[in-house]
C-alpha cells in the first residue's frame, strides 16, 4: 500500500461516519496531510452542513503548510446547492496537492471539479481507492444517475425459503440478533416499504430503534384495493406523518414517484408476493437475506408471484457474502439480470 492508498483509507474512515446520515447527498470524507501524517479530518454530517473537505479545512486553524495535501473520497462539488461550491473553497484555501478517490456519479457534473481545481493550479491525483469510495455511496449512484432509488430487498427466512411459520406459532423465523443486525440497513435507508397484507398481519412499527435514532425512514405501503386497518401502527405514532399509501400504483411507478421525493435508498421489507413482483420485474438492486436453520413448510414463500420461466432466465446472485449472525446467515448480494429473450 502506498501513501496516497494508506491516506486514502483514513479518509474512508471518516466518510463511513457519514453512512445514512446525509441523504439525499453522498457520504464523503475527507483528510489533510502534512509531513506524511494527518493534519485534520471531516466528514459531511448532514444536507445543508459543510461538505468533508470544507470541515476538514476549517478544522485546521493555522495557515496551510505547502507540502500540504487534501484526500478526499469524491470529486469535489463544482455547483451551488444548500452550501457553496467546494471547488471554489478549496482553491481559496491555498491547498497545492488534492487527491480524489471516486468522480462525481452525477453525468452532468462529471471531471468538471477536478478540472477546475487543475485549471487553478492544483497539483490533482485521482482514482485512488476509486472502487472503495464509489462503493460507499452506491445507492447515491443509482439516483443520482436515474433518478430512482436503490432498492434493497430484506426478509427473515426459513431454509424452506418460507417467510411464515405453521399457523398459530410464533411471528419470527429468524432471531433476536439477526433482527438487530436489520436495524443498522432500515439505519441507513430513506424508505422502508411493504405490501398491505404485511400491514395487516404483523402491524409492523417500520422504525430504527434504539438510542439516538432521531432520524425515521418514510414508510411506504402498496395496496390494491386501499382497505387497510387505520389504527395501525405506522398511522398512529410519532412519525406518522412519515407513512405513504400508494393504491393501485405499479412498483415501478411508485419508486420513480419516491425518487422525486429524494429517497435515494429503499428497503422492501415484504410480504413475499411483493417481494417477488420486484425481482421479476428487476427492481431489486441488491439483497439482505436472513436464513434461519429451520425448516417451517409456512405458507408465504420469500419471493413469491411469478418467478422466472426458466433457469436461463433467472437472476442470479452477484458478489455474494455471507455473515454468520447468531444462529442465522445473512446473504448479501446483487441480482444479475440476464438479457430479457425475444417475446418474453
Amino acid at each position: 500500500m502506498n501513501d496516497d492508498e494508506r491516506f486514502m483509507g483514513e479518509a474512508l474512515g471518516e466518510a463511513r461516519k457519514s453512512i445514512g446520515q446525509t441523504s439525499p447527498n453522498p457520504a464523503v470524507g475527507a483528510v489533510l496531510v502534512s509531513r506524511n501524517r494527518v493534519v485534520a479530518r471531516g466528514h459531511h454530517r448532514r444536507a445543508g452542513l459543510p461538505h468533508a473537505e470544507i470541515e476538514c479545512l476549517q478544522r485546521f486553524k493555522r495557515d496551510l503548510p505547502k507540502d500540504a495535501t487534501l484526500y478526499i473520497t469524491l470529486e469535489p462539488c463544482s455547483s451551488v446547492g444548500r452550501t457553496g461550491a467546494c471547488t471554489d473553497e478549496i482553491v481559496r484555501s491555498g491547498v497545492k496537492s488534492v487527491v480524489i478517490g471516486a468522480t462525481d456519479p452525477n453525468p452532468r457534473h462529471r471531471g468538471r471539479g477536478l478540472e477546475i481545481l487543475q485549471n487553478a493550479g492544483i497539483e490533482v491525483r485521482s482514482g485512488v481507492l476509486a472502487e472503495e469510495c464509489a462503493g460507499l455511496n452506491e445507492a447515491f449512484n443509482k439516483w443520482i444517475a436515474t433518478g430512482i432509488p436503490f432498492v434493497i430487498a430484506k426478509c427473515g427466512m426459513s431454509l424452506d425459503g418460507r417467510l411464515t411459520r405453521p399457523k398459530k406459532e410464533g411471528r419470527w423465523i429468524t432471531s433476536a440478533a439477526s433482527r438487530r443486525h436489520a436495524q443498522r440497513l432500515r439505519a441507513e435507508s430513506d424508505a422502508i416499504l411493504v405490501g398491505a397484507e404485511t400491514l395487516r398481519n404483523d402491524n409492523p412499527h417500520l422504525t430504527i430503534r434504539g438510542p439516538g435514532n432521531s432520524r425515521q425512514p418514510i414508510r411506504v405501503v402498496i395496496t390494491r384495493s386501499g382497505k387497510l386497518p387505520r389504527n395501525a401502527r405506522i398511522f398512529t405514532d410519532l412519525h406518522a406523518k412519515q407513512s405513504l399509501v400508494y393504491r393501485d400504483v405499479p412498483l415501478a411507478a411508485v419508486l420513480a414517484e419516491l425518487g422525486k421525493k429524494d429517497v435515494v435508498s429503499l428497503t422492501i421489507e415484504g410480504g413475499g408476493d411483493v417481494l417477488g413482483h420486484a425481482l421479476d420485474q428487476r427492481l431489486i438492486d441488491k439483497v439482505q437475506i436472513y436464513v434461519a436453520p429451520i425448516f417451517t413448510g409456512g405458507g408465504v414463500p420469500a419471493f413469491g408471484a411469478e418467478g422466472a420461466r426458466s433457469t436461463s432466465s433467472s437472476a442470479r446472485l452477484d458478489r455474494i457474502g455471507f455473515k454468520k449472525v447468531g444462529p442465522d446467515f445473512c446473504v448479501t448480494g446483487y441480482p444479475k439480470y440476464p438479457p430479457i429473450a425475444a417475446g418474453e
